[in-house]
């Protein structure tokens, strides 16, 4: 897994949107996620994500998240992707 995100929030709007993403990802979801780049994943939320405080090369915090995707197709191949690569969230179902 990575261990810094690529990119740090510290706006309060930002902020909000990741917990707002956290929040429709409960464990055991089933979900499509769009991607920022285009791309789509499909499987079930291994647990619910939480935001996070990291600390970038300068030493400044800010918040991102992961969450663990278990593949729909492999379920043994996770995805751990930062929530900020998502665009949007749709929901399937729960397993």
């Amino acid at each position: 897994m990575i261990e810094v995100p690529q990119t740090l929030y510290t706006r309060q709007a930002d902020i909000d949107r990741l917990e707002a993403m956290v929040q429709a990802l409960p464990d055991e979801a089933v979900v499509q996620l769009r991607l920022v780049d285009g791309g789509t994943l499909t499987g079930t939320v291994s647990t619910r994500p939480s935001l996070q405080v990291f600390r970038d090369a300068d030493g400044v915090e800010g918040f991102n998240a992961v969450v663990r995707l278990d593949d729909q197709r492999d379920p043994a191949h996770a995805h751990y992707l930062w929530m900020d690569r998502i665009r949007e969230i749709v929901q399937l179902g729960s397993a």
